[in-house]
This record gives C-alpha cells, structure tokens and sequence, in this order.
C-alpha cells in the first residue's frame, strides 16, 4: 500500500512540477507583453500632451532611429 501512495504521489508531484513550469514561463511572456504596452502607453500620451511632432522625436531618440 505504501508503494502505491509513494508512486502516486511522486507522479503527482511530477505533474505539479511541469505545470509550474508552464505557469511561469507564461507570466514571463506575458511580463515582456506588458512592457511593450507600457511604453506604448508613454508614446501615446506624449503625443497627446505634447503633439505628435515632439512624440515622434523622443520616440526616435529613445530607440535610436
């Protein structure tokens, strides 16, 4: 009997471990997405405050265009 809740739970334990994994390699991805969106955000509202000219030269400026 004791075999059987050993293996039971060494595979569960398995299960978990691979679904954590995938957990966090999702939250990881989804992090990068996130701050792509941020700094779209930023583009955004500087082209509100300030007017589509001045975005698009800081826009330039920051990634170097």
């Amino acid at each position: 009997m004791d075999a059987d809740v050993d293996k039971r739970l060494a595979v569960h334990e398995a299960i978990c471990a691979e679904r954590y994994n995938s957990i966090a390699n999702t939250l990881k991805e989804g992090d990068r997405r996130m701050t792509k969106i941020e700094y779209l955000l930023y583009a955004a509202i500087l082209a509100v405050l300030l007017g589509p000219g001045v975005a698009a030269e800081f826009v330039k400026k920051i990634f170097g265009l």
